[in-house]
C-alpha cells in the first residue's frame, strides 16, 4: 500500500474533510483482485440460492442504515437530501432485483442435429470484474454494477472516484458483512489505481468522462477482456408547440438544474419548436423558483458543484457563451454561499454550433435553442457527438411515436424529464455516450457473463 493518501471534502463546506484513505498502489490492487478471484471460485460454483440470500441480506442492511447513508451522501458529494434518500432507496431496490435474477435460467437448449445429443448454451461468470465509478451517484452506480456481477457469480473490485471514497468505504463495510471474505473490495486512488485494476481483472465496467472511458476501453480491448463504458451526454428536450407549457417547463427546469446539473442524463439543450418566447419565459420562471443552497435543507434542489475546478468550468462556459453572443435569462455567476456554488444558469441567443450547445459542462447551465419546425429540431438534437437520452414534450401521440424513431439516443422519453433511470430497464447511449453492452435490467447478464455452447452426446453415438 502506498504511503500517499486521498481525501474527500464536502463541496458545501470545503473545510470539512469527510474521509481520508491510503492510496492503493499496483500491489494493493493486485492483492484485492487475487482475493476476489479466490473467493469467486466457490461463490460461482455454489448454489445460486446462496447468492440470492446474500444480496437480499445486503438490501436489508442498507434499508436499515438508509438514513446514515443518505446523510453521508449529502455531506460528501453535496446531493440534495431528497435525492440522497431516493438514491439509497434505489440501492435497496437494485439489490433486491438482482438477488432474484440470480435464480433466472442460466442457459438455453437447442435441437441437436442427431436427435439424441443435448445441445445447450450456458452462461458463466467472467471471474473478477473491475468497477470504476464516478462521485455523482456514489451508491446507485456502484450497486447497479456490483449487484448483477455478484448475482451471476463474479468477484468485484471497486475503484470509486476520489471524491466519493467515504460512501464507497461504507458500501464495502456493508457488503463485507454478508459476502464471503474478499469477494467484494474497494481500492482508493486516482488514475494509477484505475489503470492497475484494468490490467488485472477479467472484465471492466466504467462510468465517467469520454476521454477516460476511451482509454479504459482501449486498455481492456488490448487485453481481450469485456468492457463497458458509460460516458455522459449532451441531452436535449424538444418542446413542441402543443406541449403543456407549464408542466414541460417544470420538468425541464428540474432535469437541467437538479443536483446542480451533475448527472449524465441532465438536460443541457432545450429545443423549442416555433415561437420560443412563451415557453422560454415559463422555463426561466421555473428555474428561478428552484430551491438553491445547503443540500441538507429539505427544500433544496440545486446544491453545490463537486469542486472548485468544477465551479470554474461552469463559470468559464458561461463566459464563453457570453462571448459567443448568448444572453442570460438566469444566473451566470458564482453563488454567494461558502462552498462550490453556482447560480442556475439559462442561456439564450446561441447557435446550435456554439460550444455550450455541443459539449457537456456537467453543471447547472443549459441553453435554449429555437427551431423553425420539427425537422430542424431533430437535426439540432442529433447534431452532437453524444447520444444518451432525449425528451419530447407534446400532446400528439402520433408525432411522439414518429420522433422516437428519428432521434439517435439510447433512451427516449415523452412528457418526462431526461433525468431519471429505471434499474429494471436497459440503460445506455449511442455514439460517444457508450461503449459495450447496456447496463441494468435483464441486459446486465449479457455483460457480466459469457456464453459457452455445450454438446453432450450418448456414449454410443
Amino acid at each position: 500500500m502506498s504511503s500517499d493518501t486521498v481525501e474527500s471534502r464536502s463541496p458545501q463546506d470545503p473545510d470539512e474533510v469527510v474521509q481520508v484513505l491510503p492510496v492503493a498502489d499496483r500491489s494493493a490492487v493486485s492483492r484485492a483482485v487475487d482475493a476476489a478471484r479466490d473467493a469467486a471460485r466457490g461463490w460461482a460454483s455454489g448454489s445460486a440460492l446462496n447468492r440470492t440470500q446474500a444480496l437480499t441480506a445486503a438490501a436489508d442492511q442498507l434499508a436499515a442504515q438508509s438514513e446514515r447513508f443518505a446523510d453521508l451522501m449529502v455531506r460528501e458529494v453535496g446531493k440534495p437530501a431528497g435525492e440522497a434518500a431516493g438514491e439509497v432507496a434505489r440501492g435497496v431496490g437494485i439489490l433486491r432485483y438482482f438477488a432474484q435474477q440470480a435464480l433466472d435460467p442460466d442457459g438455453q437448449t437447442y435441437p441437436a442435429p442427431d436427435g439424441a445429443s443435448l445441445l445447450m448454451a450456458r452462461r458463466y461468470p467472467h471471474g473478477v470484474v473491475g468497477l470504476i465509478t464516478p462521485w455523482n451517484f456514489p451508491l446507485a452506480i456502484p450497486l447497479w454494477k456490483a449487484a448483477p456481477a455478484l448475482a451471476f457469480g463474479n468477484g468485484v473490485v471497486l475503484k470509486p472516484s476520489p471524491y466519493a471514497i467515504g460512501c464507497a468505504l461504507e458500501l464495502d463495510n456493508l457488503l463485507d458483512g454478508v459476502l464471503p471474505n474478499g469477494l467484494f473490495s474497494m481500492v482508493a486512488g486516482g488514475a494509477e489505481a484505475g489503470e492497475a485494476l484494468v490490467d488485472s481483472v477479467d472484465a471492466v465496467s466504467f462510468t465517467g468522462s469520454v476521454d477516460v472511458g476511451r482509454q479504459v476501453a482501449l486498455a481492456a480491448t488490448g487485453r481481450h477482456i469485456p468492457v463497458q463504458a458509460e460516458m455522459g451526454g449532451q441531452n436535449a428536450s424538444l418542446v413542441l408547440p402543443d406541449a403543456d407549457r407549464d408542466a414541460a417547463a417544470a420538468s425541464v427546469a428540474a432535469a437541467a438544474m437538479g443536483y446542480a446539473g451533475q448527472k449524465c442524463t441532465a438536460t443541457s439543450r432545450v429545443i423549442v419548436v416555433g415561437n420560443p418566447e412563451p415557453f422560454t419565459e415559463a422555463l426561466a420562471d421555473a428555474v428561478r423558483g428552484l430551491g438553491v443552497g445547503d443540500p441538507g435543507d429539505a427544500d433544496t434542489v440545486v446544491g453545490p458543484v463537486i469542486t472548485e475546478d468544477a465551479r470554474r468550468k461552469v463559470l468559464d462556459a458561461a463566459e464563453k457563451a457570453r462571448v459567443d453572443g448568448g444572453s442570460f435569462l438566469t444566473g451566470g455567476r458564482a453563488g454567494d454561499a461558502h462552498g462550490h456554488f453556482v447560480e442556475p444558469t439559462l442561456v439564450t441567443g446561441l447557435s446550435p454550433d456554439a460550444e455550450l450547445a455541443r459539449e457537456e459542462v456537467f453543471g447547472p447551465i443549459a441553453t435554449v435553442l429555437p427551431a423553425r419546425d420539427v425537422d430542424e429540431a431533430v437535426e439540432i438534437s442529433n447534431g452532437v457527438r453524444y447520444g444518451l437520452v432525449t425528451s419530447v414534450f407534446t400532446r400528439d401521440l402520433d408525432r411522439a411515436l414518429e420522433l422516437v424513431g428519428r432521434l439517435d439516443t439510447g433512451m427516449l422519453k415523452v412528457n418526462a424529464p431526461t433525468s431519471g433511470v429505471d434499474f429494471h430497464a436497459p440503460f445506455g447511449g449511442e455514439k460517444a455516450s457508450s461503449i459495450g453492452p447496456r447496463e441494468q435490467g435483464k441486459a446486465a447478464r449479457d455483460f457480466y457473463t459469457s456464453t459457452r455452447t455445450i454438446t453432450m452426446s450418448p456414449l454410443g453415438a
